[in-house]
């Protein structure tokens, strides 16, 4: 028995975006190797915006994904306006964390309810929980719906916004047009609360990890689009220093780089990793709630995530009101810039984590350069450090229950594979 080998295998990993493979060897108590493979075709973003003007990139880098395409558009942007020199603020800028609100709404209230709920639970997926749980799913839709709502108002349509661009927006809203969300913007904010109790009570598995945390943070709000990188490990640069400090790593098994800190090794990005370096700018009412279900900061239980991206979630209604309540009609979409060349760099907070943009621009615009790194790269080599970090205990259990387990851990990160690739066909040998 002690040289028996196990394998086990699932061909496409659910309720992820894209496609992948895991490959686990266990000998004992020894995890001997993993491989955390994507698999899904290289799509070569980076290399078919070079020679095109600077202004076709946000709606370019949008396609790069369905879900959070803002979050493209906004590194984007705020890369060519640092090379122009541009800076956005007052009612423009207020409109973009506007934006990004909805999109953190809509990609959290998808993720949590219908991908990543029904593994604390046992159900196969969200169809299936939906029968016992029917009003929570209901719930979850009302606030997705919500989240596209303030996309395709600001944006002119859900799937990939079209009035984003460098210095604001081709088109704003007037003050009524933004009123006019208000009561379902409270709406959604009441059912966010009873969303975040209800994760909160689900069953977490007892595992934690000594993360090093990754966000944007800003002095004086919760990070969507401006701040410096940090760490809970001293970590605190311009965005600008990003490749100084950060490296992408290629893997032979893989379609997506790795990326690690020099000198340190994997890390996290996303709403775990922001809401335990930010939590001082939650509003108030997201903060009350965490604390009436016990959630605490620093979190370094993973599966917690879904309480944090709930968090998020709450808090997005909760600044999209104030927005509203604040609003003054900006004097035009955007503002003027005077075109140069140069390098310019833009990060910004997509739902999973933080997104990061780097172009090299003409004296006319052409960009002769482009580097993207999305969340889901950042968090690959992350994401193979806690499965080797659970695999000993995992493969202990019943062959479905360590699949599931498996796959569990790997939905923490929210994994965006399509936007990765430069998930989860699972394969463990236990010798």
């Amino acid at each position: 028995m002690k040289n028996r080998v196990k394998t086990v295998k699932v061909d496409y990993l659910a309720r992820v975006e894209g496609e992948g493979a895991l490959y686990i060897k266990v000998k004992g108590n020894e995890v001997l190797d993993v491989k955390f493979k994507i698999f899904e075709a290289p799509r070569f973003f980076e290399a078919f915006l070079r020679g095109r003007k600077y202004y076709e990139v946000p709606d370019i880098t949008a396609r790069i994904c369905g879900i959070c395409p803002i979050a493209y558009q906004m590194s984007s942007v705020h890369a060519f306006e640092d090379v122009f020199g541009a800076k956005v603020d007052g009612p423009l800028r207020e409109l973009r964390r506007f934006i990004y609100c909805g999109e953190w709404i809509e990609s959290h209230a998808l993720h949590a309810f219908l991908l990543h709920a029904p593994d604390f639970l046992g159900y196969d997926d969200a169809i299936r929980m939906a029968k016992d749980h029917p009003d929570i799913v209901k719930k979850a839709l009302i606030v997705k719906k919500i989240g596209n709502d303030i996309m395709a108002r600001l944006g002119g349509r859900e799937i990939h916004p079209v009035s984003v661009c460098v210095g604001g927006f081709y088109k704003v809203p007037t003050k009524r047009q933004m009123e006019a969300l208000r009561e379902d913007l409270k709406k959604g904010m009441d059912l966010s609360v009873e969303l975040l109790r209800w994760v909160a009570d689900l069953k977490f598995p007892d595992f934690e990890q000594d993360y090093e945390f990754v966000s944007l943070r800003h002095p004086d709000e919760y990070p969507f689009n401006e701040g410096r990188i940090v760490s809970n490990k001293g970590l605190d640069i311009q965005i600008r220093e990003y490749e100084d400090n950060f490296v992408e790593e290629h893997i032979p098994y893989t379609n997506a780089l790795h990326s690690y800190i020099k000198g340190r090794g994997s890390y996290m990005v996303g709403p775990l990793a922001r809401i335990n370096l930010n939590y001082d700018k939650l509003w108030d009412l997201t903060k009350d709630t965490l604390k009436s279900v016990g959630f605490k900061v620093p979190c370094r239980n993973p599966f917690k995530s879904i309480i944090a991206r709930c968090a998020e979630m709450l808090y997005s209604f909760e600044e999209a009101l104030r927005i509203i309540n604040e609003y003054k009609e900006p004097n035009g979409p955007r503002i003027d810039y005077e075109i140069k060349a140069g390098r310019g760099f833009g990060c910004t907070e997509a739902p999973r984590g933080a997104l990061y943009h780097r172009y090299d621009v003409a004296a006319d615009g052409t960009v002769l350069s482009a580097k993207i790194v999305p969340p889901t790269a950042q968090n690959q080599k992350r994401m193979e450090d806690d499965l080797r970090a659970m695999a000993p205990s995992v493969m202990k259990l019943p062959y479905e229950k360590a699949v599931w387990r498996f796959e569990q851990a790997v939905r923490n990160y929210d994994p965006c594979i399509s936007c990765a690739t430069h998930f989860l066909k699972l394969e463990v040998e236990h010798s």
